[in-house]
């Protein structure tokens, strides 16, 4: 049963000025519990909440670790809960890792452990553990886009990331134990300096199966097409009439804009757009595609009341929710989760979500597009897209 989402304290939902994060909601479906987090500081509490309730495991990755109030908040709740005789086992991403190994180690003095998602140079090293999750007594899981850092806590008037993340009950979490055991042991042998590991990296996103129930958690990584996230996903789209999304970064391969300008033809199609964000490439290589889709009847919408990082996808009664862009990086090269949830319920919450950002959001019409996609715009667009496939990071140019 589904609790109706409400804004926050903030202000009033409508304008831009006063935008405000919805409160949290819950929603029982399929044998699961849901809770979503659309505010900041909402996602933080629960957490650290989430990390203080274990009593046996704490299973932790993030591609993102910061040493600033928020990161510290969090590495000291799993120092605390390692004391208190938990196994905390923590992974992150060496690449998104700006807090440095020195800060966590409290944690491995404490009795948990520490380890680095970390390629090492060659073909591999692009390829970023995009992951973020919590994983407590092997009963509840925290997922979504937010990694630990202020900038995915705060409020957005202080400009805070606009974020999602879910906490789940339910049997997928055996899912994610499961897959959380694949990467400890991937980690594990790369540290060891074992030959192959791309191909290892490769071989287990391709040979998962989280299952066939309503249900399930969906991943992905470098170079597999069949079984991973997105080959689902585009099952999904082919007969779908309804699409609603939210997306960061956003630049698909042409067959993904394909099918959602199909949706656009014969159903409903709608994409929220970052118009803020601290990459200024991550708007203009969204703009290099905004021009079929429009075409296509699809409805385009910029949300710049701060920076957006949600990663939220609707197909028909299927929601999609996790760490995944719509972008090339999430879709061919990155390790990433999406948990896919078939519930009407469900889909019709997570919808009044988006209805919540579009009332904020500036509507991206064929006259704006004609007056922005000048020949330099797109000139610079197109480098930005190019760009990107090596990291965002690269083509950073500071807070758009």
């Amino acid at each position: 049963m589904a609790t109706a989402p409400a804004p926050t304290a903030e202000g009033s939902p409508g304008k831009a000025p006063d935008y405000c994060d919805l409160e949290p909601f819950s929603l029982t479906a399929a044998g699961h519990a849901f809770t979503f987090y659309p505010h900041g500081q909402d996602r933080l509490k629960a957490l650290v909440a989430l990390i203080g309730s274990a009593r046996e495991s704490l299973r932790v990755f993030y591609y993102l670790f910061d040493s600033d109030v928020a990161g510290t908040m969090v590495r000291d709740a799993l120092v605390a809960a390692a004391a208190r005789g938990v196994k905390v086992e923590l992974i992150v991403d060496a690449f998104g890792n700006d807090a440095g190994a020195a800060f966590f180690e409290p944690v491995t003095a404490a009795g948990g452990t520490f380890a680095q998602f970390s390629p090492r140079w060659g073909r591999r090293y692009l390829v970023r553990n995009h992951q973020k999750f919590t994983i407590a007594d092997g009963a509840r899981v925290m997922t979504g886009g937010a990694n630990v850092s202020d900038h995915y806590f705060a409020i957005p008037a202080e400009n805070g990331w606009c974020d999602l993340s879910v906490e789940i009950e339910g049997a997928v979490v055996e899912q994610f134990v499961r897959w959380f055991g694949l990467l400890r042991s991937w980690v594990a042998n790369e540290a060891a300096g074992r030959t192959r590991q791309l191909r290892a990296l490769r071989d287990i996103v391709r040979t998962w199966d989280g299952g066939d129930g309503p249900v399930r958690l969906l991943v992905g990584g470098p170079l597999v097409r069949k079984g991973h996230w997105a080959w689902v996903l585009r099952q999904d789209l082919v007969t779908a009439r309804r699409l609603d999304t939210v997306s960061a970064y956003f630049s698909p391969p042409r067959s993904f804009r394909r099918l959602f300008a199909r949706i656009g033809q014969r159903g409903q199609a709608r994409m929220i757009m970052a118009g803020k964000s601290d990459i200024a490439a991550a708007i203009d290589m969204a703009r290099l595609v905004y021009g079929k889709l429009l075409r296509a009847r699809v409805r385009i919408f910029e949300f710049a009341v701060c920076k957006l990082h949600m990663k939220l996808l609707v197909v028909d009664d299927i929601a999609y929710v996790g760490s995944a862009n719509l972008d090339k990086r999430s879709l061919r090269i990155n390790v990433e989760l999406m948990v896919r949830i078939a519930d009407p319920a469900v889909a019709a919450a997570l919808r009044r979500l988006i209805d919540h950002l579009e009332t904020s959001s500036e509507a991206i019409t064929p006259a704006w597009y004609a007056r922005h996609s000048t020949f330099l715009n797109r000139m610079r667009w197109r480098i930005a897209s190019w760009m990107s496939l090596a990291d965002y990071r690269i083509s950073k140019a500071g807070t758009v």
